[in-house]
């Protein structure tokens, strides 16, 4: 599955998470990963950017919030991965497929999320909510 992979009728709890394996396009310089209500409302915005180096991750409501950096990029074009995304109340646990994890606060303050896309050099190979 590449392009642009979307769920709109995701049921994603607190206290659930969400297990994504896939592979990374050779050519490709970044990827989304979005977790939210709808394309407008996204509580979890994931961009790997390989040109840069670094990891964005944000939040979308009607308009960006402000963009939280991790330089921790242990992957790269080409890479079997696995991420595993845990939503809580008040943040997101991101563990990339080195086991380091990241935080990203849940700014949306929603308990539940219903929508689910992966965009760019990404390709699913499987998904999961446990």
């Amino acid at each position: 599955m590449s392009g642009k992979f979307e769920i709109t009728n995701m049921n994603m709890k607190l206290g659930t998470t969400l297990k994504i394996k896939g592979k990374i396009a050779d050519d490709t310089d970044s990827f989304i990963i979005n977790l939210g209500q709808g394309t407008d409302k996204l509580d979890l915005h994931f961009n790997p950017r390989f040109s840069e180096s670094t990891i964005i991750c944000n939040s979308l409501d009607g308009e960006w919030g402000q963009e939280q950096r991790e330089d921790h990029l242990c992957f790269s074009p080409g890479s079997e991965v696995k991420f595993t995304v845990t939503f809580e109340r008040d943040e997101f646990k991101v563990k990339l497929p080195d086991g380091h994890q990241m935080t990203f606060p849940n700014r949306l303050g929603h308990s539940h999320l219903s929508y689910l896309s992966v965009q760019g050099g990404f390709n699913i190979s499987s998904f999961k909510l446990d």
